[in-house]
């Protein structure tokens, strides 16, 4: 597999929280060669299955989401139009930002900002609130509202990029490199026989409200699942105690809100495979899928296994491709050999 080439594959395709269908659509092309059957959810999400031929076999579910965060149009003044956010967008890095308007055909177009030469002193000390942003696509009134409809999504544009030896820079990296890692896992365990049944769930809206993830529950009834999604590489300015290495290997969370013996198994795995990985205590939400994934139905045995990334939510997002790689031989190695429940009295 080509991590690099698939990665700037998706990652170059629009898919904000609620419009992911050119991303499901690439998703299913990718599985297809490495499933028995894949399909889309109604809510938008991809499905892909693999079975192992046992009845009432075990059922593991991965997943990764396929959106990214964005903007929606919801007006137009003068010819600017005025928006709001899809997912946690920091108004911080929205000022001179370039998008794609998700229009047939898709157009071009910036965050206006005000130049430092016209603000006053107290005004660049700030940044500008999302209600006082505007988006500039260089049309009269009269031509913004005919082309542009009140509803429209859109995107950053960012290309993706080699950063230095190792690391990787595109927009949407979170959560597009972690469905690659669980591709790259699949490919890993095709010549492996299964004990189980292997889901691997792509799920839509996970950055508005998880509803890809939640309904997909429903329908597959796992026994257990892992949420594969991405947290916080470390940058020298960042809080010590919130951050990961870079090339440290995949983070295993262990909390509340984990299941003990996934957390204790997917820990072992590492060690015994020499797969280098770090701990994250997520001693509240996690803020995955992992956290509605875990009570729904009567309750599913979950685990968070998370890729160090710089720059989360932004098109600049960074990772390093060594620890893709050990996530996915993580994964593999938890598919193949999950090990038994235990359970424990409260």
């Amino acid at each position: 597999m080509h991590v690099q080439e698939i990665l700037t594959q998706l990652c170059a395709l629009p898919g904000p929280s609620g419009f992911e269908g050119p991303v499901a659509q690439c998703a299913v092309e990718l599985l297809v060669p490495l499933m028995d059957e894949v399909y889309v959810h109604r809510m938008g999400s991809v499905v892909g299955v693999r079975r192992c031929g046992k009845p009432n076999a075990r059922r593991l579910l991965l997943d990764a989401h396929l959106d990214e965060v964005g903007l929606i149009v919801t007006g137009e003044e003068e010819g600017y139009l005025r928006f709001r956010t899809l997912g946690g967008v920091d108004p911080r890095m929205l000022c001179d930002r370039e998008v794609t308007l998700l229009t047939q055909p898709p157009m071009f177009g910036v965050v206006a900002c005000l130049p430092p030469h016209v603000q006053s002193a107290k005004d660049m000390d700030k940044s500008t609130p999302i209600s006082e942003l505007y988006l500039d696509v260089g049309l009269s009134a009269g031509q913004a509202k005919k082309e542009i409809p009140i509803g429209t999504p859109v995107v950053f544009r960012s290309g993706g990029t080699p950063l230095g030896v190792d690391q990787f820079c595109a927009k949407a990296l979170d959560d597009r490199a972690c469905m690659v890692s669980i591709l790259r896992a699949v490919e890993l365990l095709k010549d492996e026989k299964l004990g189980l049944d292997l889901y691997i769930l792509f799920s839509s809206r996970e950055e508005t409200s998880s509803a890809g993830a939640i309904t997909a529950m429903y329908d597959i009834a796992p026994d257990m699942c892992i949420a594969v999604d991405v947290t916080h590489g470390y940058t020298p300015d960042a809080p010590k105690d919130k951050v990961l290495k870079m090339g440290g290997g995949p983070a295993i969370g262990v909390g509340p809100n984990m299941t003990r013996w996934m957390s204790r198994r997917l820990t072992e795995l590492a060690r015994c495979k020499d797969i280098p990985c770090q701990l994250e205590v997520m001693a509240g939400h996690s803020g995955t899928n992992a956290w509605p994934m875990q009570i729904s139905r009567e309750g599913v045995a979950t685990a968070v296994v998370s890729l160090p990334l710089k720059y989360m939510h932004t098109p600049v997002e960074v990772i390093d491709l060594k620890d893709l790689e050990w996530l996915s031989q993580l994964l593999a190695a938890f598919a193949a050999d999950p090990g038994e429940e235990e359970r424990y009295a409260f």
